[in-house]
């Protein structure tokens, strides 16, 4: 089963060509080794899973499984709190919060209070228990 070299991206002709050159080397039924899987991993990250798949006739889920655990797994910072006291003015006060955390949003409309009042209200809803 020979690819037209036309139908292999540049960025991946490299790997192809390493594959090939092992293909060709080893007779038989052998395990591609792990340094051949994490280029194709790499490749399919740029190249898509499906494409690399298919140019370099691996298993598809394999690949994919490959190009997942490759991945680092983004952590998400933790929400901070950030209180802001607005100097007093002589009438009453009006404040619209919007708060995002990994529980949900929240909203909170406050008329007539001081800023400590809110802060405390914010972190009894929003603190994990």
């Amino acid at each position: 089963m020979a690819t037209d070299p036309a139908d292999i991206p540049h960025g991946m002709r490299r790997v192809y060509r390493r594959f090939e050159r092992w293909r060709s080397a080893h007779t038989g039924r052998l395990p591609i080794p792990e340094s051949l899987w994490a280029s194709a991993a790499e490749v399919a990250g740029e190249h898509g899973v499906f494409h690399t798949a298919k140019v370099l006739r691996l298993e598809y889920g394999k690949l994919k499984r490959m190009v997942q655990s490759a991945r680092p797994i983004a952590k998400t910072a933790a929400p901070e709190f950030v209180e802001l006291v607005a100097p007093h003015t002589g009438g009453l006060s009006e404040c619209l919060i919007e708060l995002e955390g990994p529980q949900g949003k929240m909203r909170i409309q406050w008329k007539g209070t001081t800023a400590p009042d809110l802060a405390g209200l914010s972190r009894a809803l929003w603190e994990r228990k």
